[in-house]
């Protein structure tokens, strides 16, 4: 346990600088053509076909692939042997956790365990971000111009739902079948 947390620590400060620099290019799309025109010329003719193909079935495609290159990303960028045994071990937690919930004080001491894996799995979990932070950013900025468009505006998914919230629907629903099926934690 001990070097998993350390492997933790050590993939924090590189999410976070990714974190920063997603921030600094979505506040830069508009002031800088060249982040923007860049971004226009890779998806327009790619991501933008699918779209002008079929709006909710090439969205559906679009999100059905980020969401397996999320994925795969996951994977391979993270330590799932050691997400697999702290997740074993916080289960083990709950399952004595159900054994003593007539026992405060008991139940208490074990959540104070249980909250111990909280934040190295975090950290573990967020690796994948570093390699996948700027481009979602990107992609989302680049949605977020293809659905603020005029031929597109008023435009609802199932009549109800704005690309956003299409999109985070549907990647959970893939990101469950999906991860199961790669194995993923």
């Amino acid at each position: 346990m001990e070097e998993s947390d350390k492997k933790g620590e050590a993939s924090f400060v590189p999410v976070m600088i990714v974190l920063v620099l997603s921030l600094i290019v979505v506040s830069m799309w508009d002031k800088y053509p060249a982040i923007k025109g860049n971004a226009h010329k890779i998806l327009d003719p790619t991501a933008g076909w699918f779209l002008n193909w079929d709006v909710f079935w090439g969205m559906t495609i679009l999100v059905l692939i980020i969401t397996i290159f999320m994925t795969i990303v996951q994977k391979y960028a993270t330590d799932q042997e050691t997400l697999k045994e702290m997740k074993k071990e916080q289960k083990a937690l709950n399952d004595e956790m159900k054994k003593f919930k007539d026992h405060p004080e008991k139940v208490m001491q074990l959540q104070k365990e249980s909250m111990k894996f909280v934040m190295p799995m975090m950290k573990l979990s967020m690796r994948g971000m570093i390699y996948t932070g700027i481009p979602l950013i990107l992609m989302f900025r680049w949605f977020m111009d293809y659905f603020g468009s005029p031929a597109l505006e008023g435009f609802k998914f199932l009549g109800f739902m704005n690309w956003f919230w299409f999109y985070l629907i549907a990647s959970i629903i893939f990101s469950t079948f999906i991860r199961k099926w790669m194995n993923v934690v």
